[in-house]
């Protein structure tokens, strides 16, 4: 079993910059494939970004690339979503999400294991 619990959302203006971070527990992540996924309300989870066991291949959505950055501290058994310039269309609950195999996926269905969620809002 792996806990996910993720932190670091909050109200933000557009343009501006957080960092949110996912910490695991249960079991090391180490070789695991992790993705971050969004949830805007009346919409369906979305792809955000996903990254190798091995930290050496990242994936982005179109819309996200550019802007934000996916990273992983094995050490700390940890995953971390830098988000910058950020956008109103950015406003959702953000999720992270850990699969058991090496390779990384952009579907919530190949994921096995999913935090709670933390909201982020982006004002005008």
């Amino acid at each position: 079993q792996v806990q996910l619990v993720e932190s670091g959302g909050g109200l933000v203006q557009a343009g501006g910059s957080l960092r949110l971070s996912c910490a695991a527990s249960g079991r090391t992540i180490t070789s695991a494939a992790m993705g971050w996924f969004r949830q805007a309300p009346g919409k369906e989870r979305e792809f955000v970004a996903a990254i190798g066991w091995g930290g050496l291949g990242t994936y982005y959505s179109h819309s996200v690339k550019g802007r934000l950055t996916i990273s992983r501290d094995n050490a700390k058994n940890t995953v971390y979503l830098q988000m910058n310039s950020l956008k109103p269309e950015d406003t959702a609950v953000y999720y992270c999400a850990a699969r058991l195999t090496l390779r990384v996926a952009t579907t919530p269905g190949e994921y096995d294991y999913w935090g709670q969620g933390t909201q982020v809002t982006v004002s005008l």
